[in-house]
């Protein structure tokens, strides 16, 4: 009996003493990762990729739940509920909040960036380049911009004189101001109404990314791809983590998730290219028409949304922001690195 149960014990103490039996001791730390994308979006498939690379380098340390499809948290809500600690990690567009973070909303300005992959980087660089406190209530992990927001219509444009008074769908906001510098009318509606709207004639056209023609279907209203890159738009997306999860974390396992989103903020756009891609072929396939502007009538429609960027700045001067400094260093930024 004595012999026994001192194999017992040395049994005990080895299995106690080896490296493994303290790391399966660890407890895993679980998070939930809400994001209002579709599943089956590029974008979201990407975000999933990003939980199981954490997941992979913290060898299994980390487990990440994603919930794409708004499934936890719809996308207005997703930035808030992170914040209070409904979800652990978020995703969705700064958009939703707007007001909330008033210099980054400088980039949802028309500045006539032509990828998402630029979109991406200069969203990212941006924000470390001025810090903004916006974003102090919770732990940045990177951006990721959208292609760039162009204009699709039933009925050819070649002219700010074609455009005017046409019915433009948009998001609320900075598009609404930049189609009514141009002289359309902007109506703001969700992507899910578009469509009929579109076919029913209540719209002659909407703005967006290419991918949106094809997630959408929206390519099956319009006829004309207006290629306004002088004066197209982005969204940028965020991807945060709740600050006091944050702040808990191991930090080796900070300094392991830091190295992956260093990755990340450089690679985040190319998703959203590929979707835009994806869009050209479906209106292509349909036989829909690409018109380009002309480089004096792009030229014409940059002139005319100066004044929504001068309001910007005017705007948010006046409450302190450094948004002239913003500006140039955006507009500089997108003259050096534009192809």
């Amino acid at each position: 009996m004595k012999k026994y149960c001192l194999v017992l014990f040395v049994f005990v103490l080895w299995f106690l003493m080896i490296p493994d039996g303290g790391a399966s001791a660890e407890k895993v730390i679980k998070m939930d990762f809400s994001s209002f994308l579709p599943p089956t979006d590029k974008v979201s498939i990407a975000f999933d990729s990003w939980c199981r690379e954490v997941e992979k380098k913290t060898n299994g340390r980390i487990k990440i739940n994603f919930y794409p499809g708004g499934t936890l948290t719809p996308g207005a809500q997703a930035y808030d509920s992170m914040v209070r600690g409904v979800t652990e990690l978020a995703s969705s567009s700064l958009a939703y909040s707007r007001g909330r973070f008033p210099m980054m909303e400088l980039l949802d300005l028309p500045l006539g960036v032509k990828t998402a992959r630029l979109a991406t980087r200069l969203s990212n660089d941006y924000y470390k380049k001025f810090k903004f406190k916006d974003f102090d209530d919770s732990k940045i992990m990177f951006f990721s911009s959208h292609g760039p927001g162009l204009m699709f219509t039933r009925k050819p444009v070649k002219t700010l004189e074609d455009l005017k008074g046409m019915k433009i769908k948009c998001a609320a906001g900075a598009t609404v101001d930049m189609l009514t510098a141009l002289g359309a009318v902007p109506l703001s509606m969700s992507m899910g109404d578009t469509y009929d709207a579109l076919q029913r004639g209540m719209l002659d056209g909407f703005l967006g990314p290419y991918a949106v023609t094809a997630t959408y279907r929206l390519g099956e209203v319009v006829k004309y791809s207006i290629e306004n890159y002088g004066t197209s738009y982005f969204n940028t997306f965020f991807v945060a983590m709740n600050k006091d999860k944050w702040n808990s974390l191991p930090k080796d396992i900070q300094k392991i998730i830091e190295e992956i989103n260093q990755v990340w903020m450089l690679k985040a756009g190319d998703p959203w290219d590929e979707t835009d891609i994806d869009g050209k072929k479906f209106m292509a396939a349909r036989g829909n028409i690409t018109m380009p502007l002309s480089k004096q009538e792009d030229e014409r429609w940059v002139k005319q949304v100066k004044v929504q960027l001068d309001n910007y700045v005017k705007e948010k001067a006046a409450k302190g922001l450094p948004a002239a400094e913003a500006l140039r260093w955006c507009q500089d930024y997108i003259k050096k690195n534009q192809k």
